[in-house]
């Protein structure tokens, strides 16, 4: 699997908070999306869809799960019924390796994280795990999803 070593932009997202089982993340996910067809946000290279995943379903209790859909913008969200607020994904380094297929079963972030991370002489940093869905919607077929995972490595300090 080839992995790249990138800066990830600052990012402004409305973010959705999911807690609990994997199972119900579909639930969680289907508000940010009422929302983001409400306001219009559905250009998918200006409004890119993410996910931050503080936890790894595979080694988790369902009750401490915890994974952060969120959607690109320019603008904070204001008050609305959905949940849905703003925060900032900060500039970082990052190890970038690339996922073809269900979204289920992310072969790049197990990649990144178990095999390239302990040989690759980083250190991993103080954020979650970042997916970016590069293509989404009802239309795309599990065998076409993209999903770029970025993982958060800690910064080089020279001497």
């Amino acid at each position: 699997m080839e992995v790249e070593i990138v800066t990830f932009p600052e990012t402004k997202v409305a973010c959705i908070e999911h807690y609990g089982s994997p199972l119900l993340e579909h639930e969680t996910a289907r508000r940010l999306i009422a929302w983001k067809i409400e306001n219009r946000l559905l250009d998918q290279l200006q409004y890119r869809n993410y996910g931050l995943h503080y936890t790894d379903p595979r080694n988790t209790s369902p009750v401490e799960h915890h994974v952060d859909f969120c959607l690109a913008v320019e603008d904070d969200v204001g008050p609305n019924p959905y949940g849905i607020g703003t925060k900032l994904i900060p500039a970082q380094r990052c190890a970038r390796a690339r996922d073809v297929g269900s979204r289920s079963n992310n072969r790049a972030a197990v990649y990144l994280y178990e095999t390239w991370l302990p040989q690759s002489g980083e250190a991993l940093g103080d954020f979650p795990m970042i997916f970016h869905y590069v293509n989404v919607g009802p239309n795309v077929k599990e065998a076409e999803m993209i999903t770029d995972v970025y993982l958060p490595l800690s910064v080089i300090v020279s001497s």
